[in-house]
């Protein structure tokens, strides 16, 4: 022990017989002994078998020689292992062929079964076959140091009641503020429905552009009295030829599907003048041609607005077919083909091609304003024209503009007059709202500057272009 000088340790500490399983040491020296607390819990000293020997290894311990560290051979463990105080430095490093590994080999990784047993989960963690009832009673749970101690119950009647899991925070914009649905088959349906953004409401509407229809948007009129193809050079007989064509495609659509000849007498102004009287009935199985109505003698002056109604049975029906006109008008504003049938649909886009040549493409350049108008969040297209209320909608439907006003945005007249249905309109969408009048007749102009409303008058294929100009650069 002269290397090692007992002076510098406590008299009372008296070095211990040398280890006999590391024979190369020739000299030791003494330590303190410490108290390790390892994975069961316990402390013990380094003298224990609890150090690094499990009892679940072996139902016997091995020998103690392997596993028991003395006191005064430090000299086999690595320099800095226990620090602090009594640190133990060695200059001699550790040298693996030093240890007996020939122990080891009893305790390979196949004697031990896995954790989770495939067959039972009476005991996850420690098995039958690999620990001793006399070495361990019950089963030790690993403790951490900041949790408690729980034991895994996999019995059944643990498994009765139903996982509850820690609830989520709520979703930004998307459950705050919005009350609890009151049961499955509301939640069922919530989750199905597909949420499509509303049109704006008329109170939220910015700016309004009043439409005339007639040589404004389409040229129809002028066509069948030689003034377009005058005015513009065109063929006159041809021009007139067309207008004709297009005119029997009206009526004929108007008859035959709108019921024009049961209203022609009782005109609205409005698709909903008379849906008041309107009794809500189911009209898919309806026969409009057995249900006695018939437009009586003298009925002009019986429908000349929505506050003078005749009997209630014939109101009822009234309501009835502007109701169906309504749905025909909605299914079909974008397939008027298919509201056609052949061979009509096939002569209907003839003649659209032919007048599209013959007026340059007069309603081609209409429609992109409208469209300019229609991409707009808060703006809207009102149509408000002479022609009675049904043919004004066949004439909507054919010249492909049922995409650009929606049935509640036309209005007729031809009974009332453009001024009361401008009044209309203005106390429809309020106030606060812009309104433009875009029209090539005294009539819509003359009542737009006394409504101090602007006014673009449309006179040639060219005002239609500078309109849309002004749109895209939003100077309307």
């Amino acid at each position: 022990m002269a290397a090692y000088g007992q002076t510098q340790y406590s008299p009372a500490l008296q070095p211990a017989g040398p280890y006999t399983a590391y024979t190369h040491h020739a000299q030791g020296y003494s330590m303190p002994s410490y108290n390790i607390k390892t994975e069961d819990g316990l402390s013990h000293s380094p003298g224990q078998t609890g150090l690094l020997g499990y009892s679940n290894f072996s139902s016997t311990p091995p020998s103690q020689s392997l596993y028991s560290y003395s006191h005064t051979h430090g000299a086999g463990i690595s320099s800095g292992i226990f620090q602090g105080t009594h640190a133990i430095s060695s200059s001699t490093p550790f040298n693996p062929t030093q240890q007996e590994f020939s122990a080891y080999s009893s305790y390979s990784q196949s004697q031990y079964s896995p954790y989770y047993n495939s067959h039972h989960y009476n005991s996850p963690y420690i098995t039958s076959s690999n620990i001793s009832p006399a070495a361990i009673t019950a089963p030790l749970a690993y403790q951490h140091p900041e949790h408690p101690v729980m034991m895994p119950n996999h019995s059944p009647e643990s498994h009765t009641a139903d996982y509850n899991p820690p609830p989520s925070p709520p979703t930004p914009g998307k459950e705050e503020g919005i009350p609890g649905r009151r049961g499955s088959d509301s939640k069922l349906r919530g989750r199905k429905r597909v949420i499509e953004p509303a049109p704006p409401l008329d109170s939220d509407i910015e700016r309004v552009f009043i439409w005339d229809l007639d040589e404004t948007i389409i040229i129809f009129h002028s066509l069948l009295t030689g003034t377009f193809s005058s005015r513009f050079g065109k063929d006159s007989s041809k021009a007139v030829s067309l207008g004709l064509w297009m005119e029997e495609m009206i009526f004929n659509l108007s008859d035959s599907r709108l019921f024009f000849n049961d209203l022609e007498e009782c005109d609205q102004v409005h698709i909903d003048d008379v849906a008041s009287d309107d009794n809500g009935q189911d009209l898919s199985t309806y026969n409009f041609g057995s249900d006695g109505f018939q437009s009586p003698a003298g009925a002009g002056s019986l429908c000349l607005g929505s506050g003078v109604h005749g009997g209630v049975d014939w109101m009822r029906k009234l309501a009835f077919r502007y109701r169906r006109v309504k749905e025909i008008y909605n299914t079909y504003k974008n397939n008027v083909g298919g509201l056609l049938g052949s061979p009509k649909r096939e002569e209907w886009l003839q003649l659209r091609r032919e007048m599209e040549v013959l007026t340059d493409l007069w309603l081609t350049q209409a429609l992109k304003a409208l469209a300019l108008i229609n991409s707009r969040p808060n703006c809207v297209n009102v149509l408000v024209t002479t022609t009675q209320l049904i043919p004004a909608l066949s004439k909507v439907l054919l010249y492909g503009l049922g995409s650009a006003f929606p049935i509640e945005n036309i209005y007729s007249a031809t009974k009332t007059g453009k001024e009361s249905c401008f009044e209309r309109v203005s106390q429809r969408f309020g106030r606060r709202a812009v309104y433009v009048v875009i029209g090539d007749g005294a009539e819509e102009e003359t009542v737009a500057k006394k409504k101090n409303m602007p006014f673009w008058r449309v006179s040639c294929r060219a005002d239609l272009e500078a309109l849309s100009h002004a749109l895209e650069m939003d100077y309307l």
